[in-house]
């Protein structure tokens, strides 16, 4: 299969390396110039739990570069540059073209219909972790999953052969018509840990250096699930508490994306996760009194960083 990876950070390339590994064409659209040239001058350095290697075989290139006509588009960017993204690549998008999105938070499926057909449209999450150690290298220790369905919900072939693709590159992939559960489920852990981290610095297992830590998270939990469930998402409160526990306990050093953009001095996805939620509690009416001070929060992290107050 053809596939391409628009957005070639930390999950980007993990994924793009797992998949060019198991014998797929695979191509990385990225702006990173620093890593794309690493990529292309001496492979991607993979370190994962079973091994650490490199994966060579790779077209990385920027998206303005991007030659032919995938079968797969798989979106990696941050959800704030989606719209600008697929803008800069809609050439390289055809007909046959399936486009599943595996980005953190809500309002990416709206997105990517602005600028494809609905049924082109897969949607998505992952559970994967992985890092950036350096230019054309990555770590992902621990296990995870990948849960995705046809927009529509249909279960086309198309859809069966994409999750066969990454199943076969060793990613837990699985067709599940329960998918916008999972999504809420993935949400209600970001806006725990992700916002909780970039705020704090903590990574995420330093959130349990004191007891207010993992209350805090599983404050947020509660209020995600219950605007996911006045939504018509039958979200459970508990798989996400105890994913967050998992991370806790065994993922302690890594630090979240949010987090790595807050050291960075970048933009933030908090808009897509807590902004997200936030704009649906007012609109059913619920309080997420936690969940919208972690966005505000985060809000005044992004304008100090972008000079806002300086005299």
């Amino acid at each position: 299969m053809n596939i391409t990876i628009l957005g070639a950070g930390a999950m980007g390339s993990l994924f793009g390396g797992l998949l060019a590994e198991s014998g797929q064409n695979v191509t990385l659209l990225d702006i990173n110039d620093t890593h794309l040239e690493a990529i292309r001058r001496q492979g991607l350095r993979l370190e994962t739990d079973s091994r650490d290697r490199r994966v060579g075989g790779l077209n990385a290139c920027r998206p303005e570069q991007a030659q032919g006509h995938p079968d797969l588009l798989l979106v990696f960017t941050k959800s704030q540059h989606t719209d600008v993204a697929l803008r800069g690549i809609a050439g390289h998008i055809a007909e046959h073209t399936t486009v599943l999105t595996l980005q953190n938070g809500l309002g990416n499926a709206e997105a990517l219909c602005r600028h494809v057909a609905s049924e082109q449209v897969m949607i998505g999450m992952t559970t994967w972790p992985a890092d950036m150690a350096g230019p054309a290298h990555v770590r992902s220790h621990g296990l995870g999953v990948v849960r995705t369905l046809a927009l529509d919900g249909s279960e086309r072939p198309t859809a069966a052969e994409v999750v066969a693709v990454l199943e076969a590159a060793g990613l837990r992939c699985a067709l599940d018509r329960d998918v916008w559960t999972a999504i809420w489920e993935k949400v209600a852990f970001n806006a725990a840990l992700n916002s909780l981290c970039a705020v704090t610095g903590c990574t995420v297992g330093q959130l349990d250096a004191a007891p207010e830590g993992p209350a805090l998270a599983r404050a947020i939990v509660l209020e995600v699930v219950a605007v996911a469930q006045a939504a018509g998402v039958a979200a459970h409160a508990q798989r996400s508490l105890d994913s967050v526990a998992y991370a806790i306990a065994h993922h302690r050093t890594h630090q979240p994306s949010m987090l790595q953009d807050v050291l960075a001095g970048r933009p933030t996805e908090i808009g897509a996760i807590n902004g997200e939620v936030v704009a649906r509690a007012r609109r059913a009416g619920i309080a997420v009194p936690h969940t919208e001070t972690l966005l505000r929060l985060l809000r005044l992290v992004e304008a100090r960083a972008a000079g806002g107050g300086s005299e």
